[in-house]
């Protein structure tokens, strides 16, 4: 019987992952939209302190009765430098922040927003990212919209500019109204 089929197997599966790749390529498809197991569930019970006062412990009740933008963010990341100034402009907007400093350390976080201004309604510090591992965090920024009944509705990963909000973002901010 004849093999010579075989030598074409390499052929045939590289030839299959550049199909996938250029799928995924040429599709209109944003990596920084994964969706997450919790859209469309209650943000998750917690129990953590503010960024600038360790003795005020913060829980999910702390934030419920307004629609909120749940950003995770650090001083190590240079994504959130970058967002940052936007995030003030949203703020000044009236857009309700509540920020999440994700496995940092608190003086450097209190430098920061004496820096940089503080954006954030309410700041929770996350130093070992447990709030972040329950909501799946990947990494900072990453930005959870929550509605006034304290359910995700979207997540969104990587820094947002004025360009991602007004051509993506700000729809899904606005129907939480």
């Amino acid at each position: 019987m004849n093999k010579r089929w075989v030598l074409f197997l390499p052929a045939i599966a590289v030839f299959g992952l550049l199909g996938l790749f250029g799928y995924v390529f040429w599709k209109d498809v944003d990596v920084r939209e994964i969706p997450s197991a919790r859209e469309g569930k209650p943000m998750p019970e917690f129990r953590l302190t503010a960024v600038n006062d360790p003795q005020t412990v913060l829980t999910r009740g702390s934030l419920d009765g307004e629609p909120y933008l749940m950003n995770f963010w650090a001083t190590w990341c240079p994504s959130c430098k970058f967002e940052h100034p936007y995030l003030n402009s949203l703020a000044s907007e009236g857009v309700r922040i509540i920020g999440v400093n994700y496995k940092d350390e608190r003086d450097l976080a209190l430098d920061w927003l004496a820096d940089y201004a503080n954006p954030y309604e309410i700041d929770i510090y996350d130093p070992n990212g447990d709030l972040g591992f329950e909501l799946g965090v990947t990494g900072a920024p990453e930005t959870f919209f929550v509605d006034s009944s304290g359910v995700i509705q979207h997540r969104y990963q990587g820094p947002i500019d004025s360009a991602v909000w007004d051509n993506k973002l700000k729809a899904i901010y606005d129907a939480m109204e």
